[in-house]
């Protein structure tokens, strides 16, 4: 659990004390709020910061380090590929590229895959195979798409509009069109808001930066249903809950179901910028040359990378493994509810993907845990995520909610003290 880190080496960049300490670069667009913290190398579920401390990162760079820090396998993989070749474009074809669809293909639903460098573009993508679909089936009208009160599918115009959320759209004109949006948990009014334009149904299994709440089986078959009653196509926003994550390959296997198109990035490339979209052959049938494209999309780097991950979370029992992680880690968590109720309400979430629903502000929470040297994710719905390596220990699990307990404890207004 404590094992140290390797140490770099002489060649290898890195950030000195000195360059930490001086504080946020002014060169830097100051679009995030950043801890005032900077990590020179990580191994496992393990980061050190330039100052030397150790932290147990258990926010996985918001779920998309499926794998921990340095894994060995992704490692080599990368550095074989980089001393190969980086780039060609696609306008020639690139053997990783197919591998990796062809894999993708044999462990879903889908028939075909677009490779991107994101989620946002992964939604975005989606999305316009969508509309696509129904204007090549003669009916152009139909280019409304549903979309659930509380998503996150991006931050690029289009994908923001589909989120709905009011504080990512202030400021940038006018709001892109087509999306409906219908609130969380409510099929009567999923069915209701469906019309002569509509074209898609898109959701996320597991909303995750809405506060880790966790569509039904129940509702995701009754999606599904919709779908097919009236002609819809059901697109799934997995780039969170993909790759293991859930204790599935993909999360909507826990509800029996299959998609029309799904987008996918985070723990697809290990930590590596990779996305894709994926969808059966009669959904994609419109997606023919000059409808989409993306120069860095599927390059031999980023998909070495993603066939190395997919060596690991495919290899039996891996996925597997991931299930007993998530019950250690949710019995584990109920005690940090039992040690501080005043400040967590309780815990939300599916495999790998917890949330504890707080009666604090998050980012107090996640305050707390940073002074226990323990990385975690704010979200909204008053939650906080908990999102560790797949690859985590056991041992780490617990690690883990000894320091939420003590987080949990300074800001609790019981009378407890620190042990």
């Amino acid at each position: 659990m404590t094992a140290p880190l390797r140490a770099l080496s002489a060649t290898e960049p890195q950030s000195s004390p000195a360059e930490a300490a001086r504080g946020p670069s002014p060169a830097v667009m100051p679009t995030y709020a950043r801890q005032d913290l900077v990590f020179a190398q990580g191994q496992g579920s393990w980061l050190i910061s330039t100052t030397g401390e150790r932290y147990l990162d258990f926010a996985s760079g918001v779920a998309v380090n499926a794998l921990g820090h340095a894994h060995p396998h992704l490692v080599e993989a990368l550095q074989t590929q980089s001393g190969l070749l980086w780039h060609t474009s696609n306008l020639y074809r690139v053997a990783g590229q197919e591998r990796l669809a062809e894999r993708l293909v044999a462990a879903t639903f889908a028939d075909r895959v677009f490779f991107c460098n994101s989620g946002a573009e992964a939604c975005e993508g989606a999305i316009k195979t969508a509309r696509r679909y129904h204007f090549i089936n003669g009916a152009p009208q139909r280019w409304r798409i549903i979309t659930i009160e509380g998503a996150f599918h991006g931050r690029t115009l289009a994908t923001l509009a589909a989120g709905g959320n009011a504080k990512y759209l202030e400021g940038f004109g006018l709001e892109a069109g087509g999306f409906d949006h219908v609130p969380f948990g409510d099929p009567a009014a999923l069915q209701a808001a469906i019309g002569p334009e509509t074209a898609a149904i898109m959701l996320e299994p597991l909303q995750g930066e809405g506060g880790v709440r966790v569509v039904s089986d129940e509702d995701l078959r009754g999606v599904r249903e919709l779908c097919d009653a009236h002609g819809l196509l059901m697109i799934l926003d997995e780039v969170q809950t993909g790759v293991g994550r859930t204790g599935k390959f993909f999360a909507h296997e826990w509800a029996g179901i299959t998609p029309d198109i799904m987008a996918i990035a985070k723990g697809i490339g290990g930590g590596f910028p990779l996305g894709a979209f994926l969808a059966t052959e009669a959904a994609s049938a419109g997606m023919t040359a000059g409808t989409h494209g993306s120069t860095f999309g599927g390059n031999p780097l980023a998909t070495a990378v993603g066939n190395a991950v997919l060596d690991v979370v495919l290899a039996p029992g891996f996925i597997e493994g991931v299930e007993q992680k998530s019950r250690t880690l949710t019995q584990s968590l109920a005690r940090v509810v039992d040690a501080a109720p005043d400040v967590v309400e309780g815990i939300r979430g599916r495999g790998l993907l917890l949330g504890l629903r707080l009666k604090v502000p998050p980012a107090d929470f996640v305050k707390a845990a940073l002074a226990e040297k323990l990385l975690l994710v704010g979200a909204a719905d008053q939650t906080v995520r908990v999102l560790p390596p797949l690859t985590a220990s056991e041992e780490e699990l617990t690690e883990a909610c000894d320091r939420m307990v003590r987080a949990a404890l300074r800001l609790s207004h019981l009378n407890v003290t620190l042990t």
